[in-house]
């Protein structure tokens, strides 16, 4: 699971084979722990507020899985290994995490005039941002 939520030279979707899939399902049935979660927000940009926009939690939650150590439910477990896994892309493609960062805080055209960011909350918007990247990967500019 480490090399999955690895930010910065970890997996992404271009490297995921068929015993990583499982490995990613399996986390997700499991649940990501709280003490994982925070491993992941403390590299990726994300305030708590829109960490809790993403995944449809309120902020109170967030501090009672912190303060109980608890595991996150398999849909909010899937969401963070999606956004941490199109992160990864994301830097990937731009070579430069402070190059994607900026990225996502800028109003894109392509995607409908609206900061890439805010599509982070439904797993719509990430295949969205996914596809996007590929083009842009690609040099295919909308």
């Amino acid at each position: 699971m480490a090399k999955a939520l690895k930010i910065n030279g970890g997996i992404n979707y271009s490297l995921i084979d068929d015993r990583d899939v499982f490995m990613l399902i399996t986390t997700v049935r499991e649940g990501i722990k709280y003490a994982t979660f925070q491993n992941i927000a403390n590299k990726i940009p994300f305030s708590l507020g829109e960490w809790s926009e993403f995944l449809h939690l309120s902020e109170r939650t967030f501090q009672r899985y912190k303060k109980e150590q608890r595991k996150f439910d398999s849909l909010h477990s899937e969401k963070i290994l999606e956004i941490t896994l199109v992160y990864n892309k994301g830097v990937e493609v731009f070579g430069e995490k402070e190059d994607f960062d900026a990225w996502l805080e800028a109003k894109n055209v392509a995607l409908g005039g609206i900061r890439p960011k805010e599509l982070l909350d439904s797993t719509f918007g990430i295949g969205l941002l996914r596809d996007e990247l590929t083009r842009i990967e690609h040099g295919v500019l909308a």
